[in-house]
């Protein structure tokens, strides 16, 4: 399956942008109240500058505690985000999101930010493959 198949079954919401310099405090805001993992942070919401996830926020407390919370977002965000194309196969995706212990993976196409997919998202996706490989194979075994 193909990471473009994962964005046109998640429908047209588009991916969730804040702007740089947004407090750790506000990013936690909108993460609770979207109910998202993640938010990539966009000067224009268009152009990747980064990735925050709820855990880079539990993280930065625990180490440095709620403090933190009065810190740019841009100050935690991973700058060097690991990103995917319409194009790529989801056991790639997954292999990449795995190795990098990650769960949140922008789509980018022509330097562009398409989409946003989760590890939910392409699990969602291998499963729904893999029944329909089951379906197929039990009708050939049946005759079907």
């Amino acid at each position: 399956m193909l990471v473009s198949q994962i964005l046109k079954s998640k429908g047209s919401e588009g991916v969730v942008t804040v702007q740089p310099g947004l407090t750790v405090a506000q990013a936690a805001e909108v993460l609770s109240q979207k109910k998202i993992g993640a938010l990539v942070i966009s000067k224009d919401g268009k152009t990747l500058a980064g990735i925050v996830s709820e855990r880079d926020i539990v993280r930065e407390v625990g180490r440095r505690g709620p403090s933190c919370l009065n810190d740019s977002v841009d100050s935690i965000m991973t700058a060097k985000v690991v990103t995917c194309v319409r194009a790529d196969q989801t056991d790639a995706v997954l292999q990449k999101m795995t190795d990098g212990r990650f769960r949140h993976i922008p789509v980018i196409e022509g330097g562009q930010l398409v989409g946003l997919i989760s590890i939910g998202d392409v699990v969602k996706a291998k499963l729904s493959e893999l029944s329909m490989e089951k379906d197929a194979l039990e009708g050939m075994i049946k005759g079907f």
